[in-house]
């Protein structure tokens, strides 16, 4: 007996949510009959495919296993829905993207907001998260990152490099000492992440310059800078950030400039989609135009 379609969206489901429960609510069935359904996919399979416990549904190695091949059936049926309905010839439907809050806030609105008013048949969504975004679990179609993943059957590809440099106020900055060496650097009050909650080592931007505490923190770059704005310390800042801030200037400007990188990450199924692919490239080239144009008015 082989498995249907429909038991593998609900196996999907259930990987994903690792609850019967979210499972369901995803696809508006009942808890039961969600559970009954997976029943009948192990019998089908003769394999069990979850491990219950506290935290939820886990899955088993043999699920671990048949995952790989439900998102390549799924991929390929939305591929076959784009090509029954002629949406790969167009940008339409929904598209969700996750990415780091810096660049959700800064960069992705604008970008969005262009490719949106281009395509009005197409519904954007924009997941701002302070972490990686999961996208077996679906949180998103694709996702932009600060490092390339190195793990899973996953379409990396390099967006741009960016920089980031310190910031403060002018007042901050005429009420403190001269902050014209790394040494005066560590005598004043520093913005940053809570260092426990850097889930990228590319994120951990004041270790290397010897900061050894943070007297104001957040896992939000954003609320980090919300803090800088209010003029209570010296933080790290994206260059494209920097024109929604007029009363920021750099600090040390030649002794600390970093650079990082945006990455576009996509499940390798999605490019069996012509519709997702066109979208990816179209995102690419924009969010690069962004950034440029932004990091110039710096």
């Amino acid at each position: 007996m082989e498995p249907n379609w429909d038991d593998m969206k609900v196996f999907l489901a259930v990987a994903r949510e690792q609850s019967l429960s979210g499972a369901g609510r995803m696809l508006k069935l009942d808890p039961a009959t969600v559970g009954r359904r997976i029943a009948r996919l192990e019998q089908a399979m003769g394999a069990v495919l979850f491990v219950k416990s506290p935290q939820g549904y886990a899955l088993s190695a043999a699920g671990e296993r048949l995952l790989a091949h439900g998102e390549a059936a799924e991929a390929a049926m939305r591929a076959a829905g784009e090509a029954l309905t002629g949406s790969s010839d167009s940008l339409a439907g929904q598209i969700r993207i996750g990415a780091p809050d810096g660049c959700a806030n800064y960069v992705l609105p604008q970008v969005c907001a262009r490719i949106g008013e281009e395509n009005p048949d197409l519904d954007l969504q924009i997941v701002a998260l302070p972490r990686v975004v999961n996208l077996s679990r679906r949180e998103a179609d694709m996702a932009i990152t600060v490092s390339p993943p190195t793990a899973g059957q996953l379409l990396v590809q390099k967006i741009c490099d960016y920089h980031l440099h310190l910031v403060a106020t002018r007042d901050f900055l005429r009420q403190n000492l001269p902050i014209d060496t790394l040494e005066a650097l560590r005598q004043v009050r520093m913005v940053g992440y809570v260092p426990e909650m850097i889930f990228d080592e590319e994120l951990d931007y004041l270790g290397a310059l010897g900061v050894q505490r943070v007297p104001l923190a957040s896992n939000s770059v954003s609320v980090q800078l919300r803090l800088v704005v209010q003029g209570t310390g010296v933080g790290i800042a994206h260059d494209f950030s920097l024109p929604s801030h007029s009363n920021l200037r750099k600090v040390l400007p030649d002794q600390v400039s970093l650079t990082r990188s945006f990455y576009l990450v996509r499940y390798q199924g999605a490019q069996r989609s012509l519709r997702l692919t066109r979208f990816a490239e179209l995102l690419c080239d924009r969010v690069r135009a962004e950034v440029a144009r932004l990091e110039s008015l710096t």
